[in-house]
Order: C-alpha cells, then structure tokens, then sequence
C-alpha cells in the first residue's frame, strides 16, 4: 500500500507526516495509559508533602535538606523531558519510554531504602529524569495520531487530570503518613512507577515507526532543520501561552496555603476544600474544552481562556489595590484558574502541531519551559520574605498577560482550518 503524501496539518498549516500505518490509533485504554503517565510527576511531587517534619528528624537533616529533595525532583523532571523528547524523535516512542519507567522504578526503589537524605536527592533527580519520559513522550504519541480537533480534545481530557491530581495527591498523603510513614509514601510512589512500566509494556504500540522517522528526514532535508521550525512564530508564540498559563496557576499553588490558611483564617480542611473546589473547576472547563474542540476553532477556545483567565487576574490585582476583606479574593482565583481549562490542552496541541516532524523534540522544550516557570514563579509570589495577595495578583497578571502576547504571536492573522479537515485519525 502506498505511504499516503504529507497533508498540511490543519492548525497550523505546517507540512504533516504519514500517517501510522496498523496502528489501532488513540483508543480508550491507550489514553488511559497516557493519563497513568501525566499523573506521576505530580503523585511524586505532592504525595510526601505532609512527611517532610517526619524525614526532618529520621534523616537527620534539616527542612531545606528536605526541601532539596522536592526540588531535585523537578530539575530532573525539567532535564529529563529536554533528553528524552528528542531520544523519542531518533529511536521511536517505545524504546525510550520503556528506559525511562525502567529507570523511574529502580530510582523510586532508592528512594525508599535511601539511608541519607544525599542519597535521597540522587535518588530524586533520577526519579524526575525517568517520570518525564512519560510527560515528553505520551504529548508526543499524542501529535502521532492525531491532530487538530481530535488532539485538542485528548490533551484537555489529560490535563484534566494534572488538575486533579495535585489536590489528591497531598489529601492522600496526609493520610498514609501516619500509618505507613514517609518510607511508605515513597513505596506509593514505587507502586505507581512499577504500574506505569507494566502498563506502558502491554498498552503502548510504536507511534513513530522507521517509516515515519524516514519521512521526518526527508522533510528536514527539503525544508530545512528541525531548529527552525522550533524557532517559527506559531511553536514559539502557543507554547509560550501554554507555558505562561501554566505559571498562573502555580504561582496560584504556591500562595494558596497562605493565602486561605492565614490569611482568610481557614482551617486545614477548609484549605483542602477550597483548593479541591478550584481544581474541580478546573477539571470541569477542561471536560467543557474537550466537547467544544470539535465544535469551535481550538485557537478561538485558547484566545477565550487566556483572556477569562487575564480579566478575572486583573480583578484579583484590583481587589487586592481597594483594600477589600480577602474573602472576595477566592472568586476572582476560582475564575482565574478555572479558565485554564480551555487553555492546557488547546496550546498544546497548536503547538506540538506547528512540529509534527519533531513532536518530541517540540514536546520536551515545551515541558522544560513549563517547569523552569514552576520553579521560577514559586519564590516570586513571596518576594520580600512573605506571601502576599498583592505579588500573588501582579504574578498572575504578568504571567497571563504574557500568555496572551504569546497567543498573539502564534496564531494572530491565522485563519484555522483553512483547507483541511477538523482532524485526523490513524489506524
């Protein structure tokens, strides 16, 4: 049967790859899976949170000692994405996700059994350099099969549970601490890991086979590198609104423990309720983006949320400037962070789609940028030495403003799906 030609992609009009031959495509279980892999960086990251006294003491260490092992998590997870995207594009999708569970488990291994809190940094670092390829590579089998429409909606069903997954995570935690203790917690972790290798061996089938890789080299010798399509306005414009509208809702994260807890007065479960609340939300909008991605133009959708998400940011800065009592701050957040539902998903598919030659190379500058941001935008929202509402609400406000310019950037003048279809399906 003949290799069908390169169709332009329909969000950006950037030149496709054929299709994947005798794939069954993006089925059910394969986006369970996907989900299974985007779910254990924040399970690994949040999980052991309520531990961190407990280690303090049994390590013998001291709470930034402690602290280093959440950072070293995600250095390597920063690190990790910028090595095993562009190991996906080179040797398939399969070869390196397995390499990386296989090193997620032996490192979650160390982890429990580290007899010093060093040895539990490396043991981190490894962790995070394992977990990212599932994050790198499950957006880049994603960009394999399918895009447009179709992409637009896997992607916000999976962020649906990077929504989720932060508030149980911690929930979780606080409870299995006590009775298991934080060796326990990392076993959680351990458990986790080992069920994403298995579940990667049985359900994933390659998605960027020699045939696919070979047409990648072709187009790179006939319209030039890699590099410059990772340079073109519409990749670098739409993952700087993915990026920068992920660094609204954490520096959102970041404040939030101080912002309901000492500030408005609220008890620990009323924190967890209000921050579950939100996430909720935010699950919801994401649930919404995912029906509408068939229905509206996914650049319209992205340009709706970042503008929701600067307005309701811009209200916050205000209410905070008017010396209002705090407890109007939550309405302005919950709308803020909710619209990040129509934007996580919908910038990353106009994005991996401007490189479908390089989805993992694209994928890991993508999530690099995302969790350089993270770790930028955490201490900023307590600069001075405290927390406050008002560098929590300038943080937003500069985060999605800068979101939108990169909108902007990227799809500005485009008219989508200009000449071909709402999305496509392999297999």
């Amino acid at each position: 049967m003949p290799t069908p030609a390169p169709a332009p992609a329909d969000l950006t009009g950037a030149r496709a790859l054929p299709p994947v031959e005798g794939h069954r495509g993006l089925t059910r279980g394969l986006l369970l899976v996907l989900a299974l892999l985007f779910a254990i960086a924040p399970f690994a990251t949040d999980l052991y949170l309520a531990a961190f006294p407990q280690m303090t003491g049994d390590l013998g260490t001291d709470e930034t000692g402690v602290q280093l092992t959440l950072t070293a998590f995600l250095v390597g997870t920063a690190a990790g994405q910028l090595v095993f995207g562009p190991l996906s594009d080179r040797f398939g999708r399969v070869r390196p996700l397995v390499a990386g569970a296989v090193l997620c488990v032996l490192a979650s291994a160390l982890a429990v059994l580290a007899p010093t809190v060093g040895v539990l940094v490396a043991a981190r670092v490894a962790q995070g350099l394992g977990g990212a390829a599932g994050m790198v590579i499950g957006r880049a089998v994603v960009a394999d099969l399918v895009t447009g429409a179709a992409a637009a909606r896997a992607l916000s069903l999976l962020m649906i549970v990077g929504g989720l997954a932060p508030v149980v995570a911690p929930l979780a935690g606080s409870l299995l601490v006590g009775p298991v203790g934080w060796r326990g917690v990392l076993a959680v972790v351990l458990a986790l890991a080992v069920l994403m290798l298995v579940a990667v061996l049985a359900v994933v089938r390659e998605s960027h086979p020699p045939s696919r890789r070979a047409a990648a080299r072709e187009l790179r010798a006939a319209s030039g590198s890699t590099a410059r399509d990772l340079r073109s306005r519409t990749y670098v414009g739409n993952t700087l609104a993915f990026a920068f509208g992920f660094a609204v809702m954490m520096a959102y994260i970041s404040a939030s423990p101080f912002l309901y807890q000492d500030l408005m007065g609220l008890s620990e479960v009323q924190y967890g309720l209000v921050f579950g609340v939100n996430a909720l939300l935010l699950a919801v909008v994401s649930g919404a983006s995912a029906r509408l991605a068939g229905r509206l133009p996914v650049q319209r959708l992205l340009a709706t949320g970042l503008g929701a998400s600067l307005l309701a940011s811009a209200a916050l800065l205000l209410l905070v400037l008017l010396d209002v009592p705090a407890g109007w701050f939550t309405l302005p957040i919950a709308a803020a962070i909710a619209a990040l539902g129509l934007v996580m998903g919908n910038g990353t598919a106009l994005a991996l789609a401007a490189v479908p030659r390089a989805a993992g190379s694209a994928s890991a500058l993508l999530g690099a940028l995302q969790f350089a941001l993270a770790a930028l935008v955490s201490p900023l929202v307590s600069l001075g030495g405290a927390t406050s509402p008002l560098n929590l609400a300038v943080v937003m406000v500069v985060s999605a403003a800068v979101a939108l310019g990169g909108w902007a950037l990227g799809n500005a003048g485009r008219r989508p799906g200009a000449g071909v279809p709402a999305q496509r399906r392999h297999g």
